[in-house]
């Protein structure tokens, strides 16, 4: 894995590593980024029509082409799934 890896804390007091996996064109994939500043959440961004290792390492680790996917302390997380991300990052519902 690259350097696109880094620890974030979050606005709940948390450390999490979240990264977030998109490219310019997807509209899912700023609904997630969106959404995630909406709650305080910090994250690194990896787009992966600019990074093909990254795309590779993604495809690789998760089998899927499409963003986003979103990377929450290793967990990866298909599409923008608001529930699932809260659950990951100890957040309440919004």
């Amino acid at each position: 894995m690259g350097s696109y890896l880094s620890h974030k804390q979050t606005s709940t007091g948390g450390t999490h590593r979240v990264i977030v996996f998109s490219s310019p064109t997807c509209v899912w994939c700023g609904r997630a980024k969106t959404y995630l500043r909406s709650r305080g959440v910090s994250f690194r961004e990896v787009d992966v029509s600019r990074d093909p290792v990254a795309a590779r390492d993604l495809v690789r680790r998760t089998g899927q082409m499409g963003v986003p996917v979103i990377e929450i302390d290793g967990q990866s997380i298909i599409g923008f799934d608001q529930a699932r991300i809260d659950s990951a990052l100890g957040l309440h519902a919004h």
